[in-house]
């Protein structure tokens, strides 16, 4: 489903339709989620998006003031039913500081699930498909604001060091990719018009922590638009989410995720930020299941409120 984009707007529009018309709350009320044994997992769910990122696809959003650089964004399948406002905030957040963007109207799913549970050969049919649409548009950049995308991305010249027509063409699309934190703290960001006036404290996502070795850049850029930024104890230790684990290992993800939400209620923030869709929903799962009054949001989505 996530490799096809007609299947995964069917699927989601039918889910978003369970969600919005009372048949979710109905089940839930009658225990029939219970009684499934999917009670734990379907917490676990995304809220539909009102409209897809999809209609997005195929354009060009040109930076705002004197151009600094243009970069192409992956959106992402799961982003583009689930975190559709994510993706725009991306777009605003880079345009706000003089960034084109292009969004690639032929891209698919990545592949990082495919790769993640050992389908290599999906992976790499979805490899060599993102390689011809993104060299469809001039870009300095690929920019990922999703950990486990940009991490397999950056490896797409092992993934077909094989093969002979597209070795050399995966290694230059991995060498243009690049976590959009690191892109603009490498930038700078313009001095937003809005500050981050909060308590903000910050946990690593494993993909782009020991991954892609990044963990200075998100911080840089909270700190950067006002944040009082707390540090949580074991700030990289993983919060059970792992792509598919939390459903595939439902019981050892929790409590995983208990281990880590003792960590983050420590430093009595406001704000629990992150830079990964899956670590979003399994640290949401874990506010709600410590009833902690804490909002869970993307680094982006926090600077972008900063410049609207």
């Amino acid at each position: 489903v996530l490799a096809n984009r007609r299947q995964l707007v069917l699927f989601a529009k039918l889910l978003r339709f369970y969600q919005r018309s009372g048949l979710q709350a109905a089940a839930r009320a009658a225990g029939i989620q219970k009684l499934l044994g999917l009670d734990a997992v379907e917490a676990l769910a995304p809220r539909m998006d009102d409209e897809f990122f999809f209609s997005e696809f195929g354009k060009l959003f040109p930076a705002q003031g004197e151009r600094r650089g243009t970069v192409a964004l992956p959106a992402g399948r799961l982003a583009s039913v689930a975190f559709s406002e994510l993706n725009r905030a991306t777009v605003r957040l880079l345009n706000a500081n003089g960034v084109d963007v292009h969004v690639p109207f032929h891209q698919r799913c990545c592949g990082a699930l495919h790769a993640h549970g050992g389908y290599r050969e999906g992976a790499r049919a979805l490899a060599r498909h993102n390689i011809r649409a993104f060299e469809s548009v001039e870009a300095e950049a690929i920019v990922s604001n999703a950990a486990g995308c940009g991490a397999l991305m950056k490896e797409y010249g092992e993934l077909m060091d094989y093969h002979p027509r597209y070795a050399n063409r995966a290694r230059q699309f991995s060498g243009k990719v690049r976590d959009v934190m690191d892109y603009l703290a490498e930038i700078g960001l313009r001095p937003p018009p809005r500050r981050l006036n909060a308590r903000v404290t910050y946990q690593d996502p494993c993909h782009l922590a020991h991954a892609q070795k990044i963990r200075a850049a998100p911080r840089e850029l909270l700190q950067a638009a006002g944040a009082e930024l707390v540090e949580m104890p074991h700030a990289d230790y993983c919060c059970g989410s792992a792509g598919t684990y939390n459903v595939v290992e439902n019981e050892l993800s929790m409590k995983i995720l208990d281990a880590k939400m003792d960590d983050i209620a420590a430093p009595g923030a406001e704000i629990l930020a992150t830079a990964s869709v899956g670590c979003m929903l399994q640290l949401r799962a874990g506010v709600a299941r410590r009833g902690l009054h804490m909002r869970v949001a993307h680094v982006i989505e926090l600077l972008d409120e900063c410049y609207r």
